[in-house]
């Protein structure tokens, strides 16, 4: 019975990888999605009514319905063609590929939205904190990313553009660069 008992143990420490001499993907902090992109990502909803359901298939609950096209989400899981994805509030649940876009947006500071009126992320002329403000967004504006580099990230909302701190936003990893 013991025998038996260690050659399960082995099959199944084999299938983990754990005696393979390779560490699993997640483990090594390199995730990819069966569309070969990496996971987590960012990307945006394309449509302007999106359901977000229980589970990837039609057959299930919708949990959430978004009604504003462009907001920020992140995929956190594949399925087919069902994506997981989470909101700037945590909201987590299931999308149609389809109703998603790669164009990259951001909400400027969603956690600051209950500090008061008073408080803004300021849109900067430059990508320095020493440069010329050209406007105070609101906690919760959707903001255009154009690129982001690291630091600061070049992008659009209403006509201004501008740089705003890439800490100050959700929509982009931090230290993460991209055109």
């Amino acid at each position: 019975m013991p025998s038996i008992l260690i050659r399960y143990c082995l099959v199944f420490c084999l299938a983990l990888g754990g005696l393979s001499g390779t560490e699993p993907a997640l483990a090594q902090g390199v995730s990819k999605g069966s569309s070969g992109l990496p996971l987590p990502r960012f990307v945006s909803l394309k449509s302007a009514r999106v359901n977000l359901r229980i589970g990837p298939s039609t057959d299930y609950a919708v949990s959430w319905l978004y009604l504003k096209s462009g907001l920020p989400v992140e995929i956190i899981q594949e399925y087919e063609n069902w994506r997981r994805v989470r909101d700037a509030d945590g909201t987590e649940g299931w999308v149609s590929q389809t109703l998603l876009s790669g164009e990259r947006t951001a909400v400027a500071a969603p956690w600051m939205k209950a500090k008061g009126e008073d408080v803004y992320v300021n849109m900067r002329r430059d990508s320095q904190s020493t440069a010329a403000i050209v406007a105070k967004l609101q906690p919760g504006v959707v903001l255009k990313l154009d690129e982001c580099n690291g630091n600061w990230c070049r992008a659009e909302t209403d006509g201004t553009e501008g740089w705003v701190a890439q800490a100050e936003i959700w929509g982009a990893y931090p230290g993460e660069a991209f055109k």
